[in-house]
Parts: structure tokens; C-alpha cells; sequence
């Protein structure tokens, strides 16, 4: 090379080889911390070094539910609150694949609730990522499960009414094996989280706290996404360990993240070869799981 030449760099987005660039640009508002959630789930691939064939994205309905569109994996967008029955079924058909459900808390504690409780039961070996914007964003910004005392929404225009669920203390009541909160401004606790789970055996919940700038914070006079972001960093208070019963969220009161469960327990598939060896013995022969090409 002479003097006179001069070299290019191409200094590419890292985690761009694993999203679909051809579906971009995204769907998710301004100030939207959906995309953020789906950068750090990049990260946690590219950190745990996993083949992207051994790993496929089940989600359901509403703005969360676009993730399984944008990510290069195979990918399952199914109805609303049924991504849970669709990803054991997944799972159980094909044990070595990292199946990952990513959803939102209207998709995944309303309509999709029971489904959750059972999941986390029998300790199905899935990740669940439930992104939480307290409302039911895509469909007009309605009251949700998760939706805090007090807040007004589309049908709670004097106030919601209704107690919110504690969706960490549900997932460790059930049975989940880990359980963990952080909000998009914890990107680094976030990504280390979600490469634990995808070495961790059994049924994972991580919940994320997402700004829902459109309908939720502008309804509620809270300001824009970066507002909220703020609000996080002030607010949230890192608590690992501790009991899941005492992380309950408030309208705007302190925000309580960290890793709260982590412990071990055969899962699903492990309880039932166990049942079978001791009630059939030699007889019960294991089929061999399924592998994709």
C-alpha cells in the first residue's frame, strides 16, 4: 500500500447479524424501550456464543410480540396469550433448542396468565422475557394486569382501581427456578441476566420495565421516554435475593431490580423420565429427540 492510498474501514453494528435489517425500520414508537430489550438480547447471543440454529423466538400479540419479526432466529408469532402452550410444544418436540418466549404483561399475565402459572409448574425449560409497559399499548392504551393503582388509562380515565400483579412473586410462587427485574436502563444487568438463563435449566422469568411514551406516560403526565429513563436511574434500588413478596410496584414509588430467585429443580422433562424409569424400569425406553437439520 502506497502512501497515497487510503484503506476504509467498515465499522459495523455488532448485533447486526442477528437482527432481520431488511424488516427495518422498526414499528415501535419514539422513546419505545422495546428495541433496547431487543438489543441487550443480541449481546447476550453474541456473549454466550450460541448457534442462532439452535435458538427460535415464540411470542404473541401486541408490541412486544414484533420482537420475534426482528430477531434472526427462527421465530414463531402465534395468537394472543398462547406463546407459552406454543413454545412447551416447541420445547418438547425438540429438547436441544433454546426456546425463548418474548412478550409483554398484557400477552403473558391476562389472557396468557394461566398458561404462565402452569408453565413455570412443571418447570418447563423456557425463557420467558416479559417486557412490562403497564398497559395494553398496541390495541389503545387499556388497563392491563400489571397497570398500577391510581394510573389513568383509555378505560380507567378517573384511575385504575384494580390491584396490579407482582409478577416476579407470581413466577416464584408457581415455581420458576429464576426470576429477575430490571428496567431498559439497566442494559448491562439486562444483558448479563439473559445470558444466565440460557445456561440455566428450567423455567425463567426475567420481567423488564419498559417506557410506553404514547399512550401510558403521555396520559399520565409523566413526560417523555427520557423522563422515565431518569426515573428508573433515580428510583430503582438493587436488591439481590430478596423476597419476591416485597417487590411490588406503585404508581411511582421506588422501583426494586435485581436477580431475586435462582435455584435448581428437575425440570419438566427430567420429573417425567424419572416417573416413567420407576414405573415401567427396563422397559421404558427413551425416544431419542427430535434434531433439525
Amino acid at each position: 500500500m502506497t502512501e497515497t492510498e487510503v484503506t476504509t474501514l467498515e465499522v459495523g453494528n455488532p448485533v447486526e447479524p442477528f437482527l432481520r435489517m431488511d424488516r427495518m425500520p422498526h414499528i415501535w414508537c419514539s422513546g419505545c424501550g422495546i428495541g433496547t430489550t431487543v438489543n441487550c438480547f443480541a449481546r447476550a447471543l453474541l456473549e454466550c456464543k450460541l448457534p442462532l440454529d439452535r435458538v427460535a423466538i415464540v411470542s404473541g400479540i401486541g408490541c412486544t410480540g414484533r420482537v420475534a419479526g426482528y430477531v434472526a432466529v427462527d421465530s414463531f408469532h402465534t395468537t394472543h396469550g398462547r406463546p407459552i402452550p406454543f413454545a412447551t410444544g416447541l420445547k418438547l418436540a425438540n429438547p436441544s433448542l433454546h426456546v425463548v418466549v418474548y412478550s409483554g404483561d398484557g400477552d403473558l399475565a391476562a389472557i396468557g396468565g394461566n398458561h404462565f402459572i402452569h408453565a413455570a409448574r412443571r418447570n418447563i425449560d423456557l425463557k420467558v422475557i416479559c417486557v412490562n409497559n403497564f398497559i395494553y399499548a398496541m390495541t389503545g392504551g387499556q388497563s392491563g394486569p400489571t397497570t398500577p393503582m391510581t394510573a389513568t388509562t383509555s378505560t380507567s380515565p378517573y384511575g385504575a382501581y384494580e390491584p396490579a400483579f407482582n409478577l416476579p412473586h407470581l413466577a416464584d410462587a408457581a415455581g420458576a427456578v429464576y426470576v429477575a427485574r430490571w428496567t431498559t436502563f439497566h442494559v448491562r444487568q439486562l444483558t448479563r441476566s439473559m445470558g444466565e438463563v440460557f445456561r440455566k435449566k428450567g423455567f425463567c422469568f426475567i420481567e423488564v420495565l419498559s417506557p410506553c411514551p404514547t399512550l401510558y406516560e403521555r396520559r399520565n403526565k409523566l413526560g417523555e421516554g427520557l423522563d422515565t429513563m431518569k426515573y428508573y436511574k433515580e428510583k430503582s434500588k438493587v436488591r439481590n435475593g430478596i423476597a419476591t413478596s416485597e417487590v411490588a410496584l406503585g404508581m411511582r414509588d421506588e422501583i426494586i431490580v435485581g436477580k431475586f430467585i435462582d435455584r435448581e429443580r428437575p425440570d419438566y422433562l427430567e420429573l417425567m423420565r424419572n416417573q416413567m424409569t420407576a414405573q415401567l424400569g427396563e422397559k421404558y425406553v427413551e425416544a431419542p429427540a427430535c434434531v433439525c437439520s
